[in-house]
């Protein structure tokens, strides 16, 4: 199965989880950048409000293209027991990188105008474009938790099954259109996975709740579909 684009893997995602129940108005916040793309459909299927979460990667050292865990901005952490093992990172390297990746996570989320909206007491779902280390997601649940939310959800449109397994740990309820233990990157399921823009992901956020869904597809379709190098 490949989708065309984000936007109609968020359309099926969101389709998805309405049909489930239960998730009515949930708060909605997708990972940056092609997460709020997703995110953003899902919450007009779902009649919730959209907002953002940033988690970033923590580098192994030596190796900055290897992630060894994520952070979000509140210090929420997650770090593969198995890479700590096998590199043999040191404890005051991951202090560091945890402090200056949560500091950047921080700076990103300002970017985006601080579009978060209060999470206690409420069901959250976290939405990425796909699963590979699960890293980031993972971060991500546990900042919502630690904020209050009373139900923890993790949707994306794939994951691979291991990836998927190791995040029902952590959530409520995971959520995925395709578990594909074959899955070697998340670009292979879409015929359009250009890189997102953070000009694109502030619009989708500032338009959201503004509008009526519907205007808002309108609006944002025509610059989410942007040819790549367009």
């Amino acid at each position: 199965m490949m989708w065309k684009d984000r936007e109609e893997a968020g359309e099926l995602l969101g389709q998805h989880l309405r049909g489930i129940g239960g998730l009515e108005g949930a708060v909605v916040l997708g990972i940056p950048r092609g997460g709020v793309v997703v995110a953003a459909d899902v919450a007009d299927a779902l009649g919730g409000e959209l907002g953002v979460i940033v988690a970033r990667k923590l580098r192994a050292p030596h190796q900055p293209e290897l992630a060894i865990g994520a952070v979000t901005s509140d210090g929420s952490v997650w770090v593969e027991p198995r890479a700590l093992r096998v590199l043999g990172v040191d404890p005051e390297y991951l202090e560091a990188e945890q402090m200056y990746q949560s500091e950047e996570a921080r700076r990103r989320e300002a970017l985006f105008g601080g579009h978060r909206p209060s999470l206690a007491g409420r069901s959250v779902i976290v939405v990425d474009d796909g699963i590979a280390t699960g890293a980031t997601a993972m971060a991500a649940l546990r900042a919502a938790r630690a904020a209050g939310a009373t139900t923890v959800v993790l949707a994306a449109p794939v994951a691979s099954p291991e990836r998927a397994d190791m995040l029902r740990g952590e959530a409520d309820l995971v959520v995925c259109l395709i578990e594909d233990p074959n899955l070697y990157a998340v670009g292979q399921y879409y015929e359009d996975f250009r890189a997102i823009e953070d000009d694109e992901v502030m619009s989708l956020l500032e338009s959201h709740g503004r509008t009526p869904s519907t205007e808002r597809r309108t609006s944002t379709r025509g610059m989410a579909r942007r040819p790549s190098g367009a």
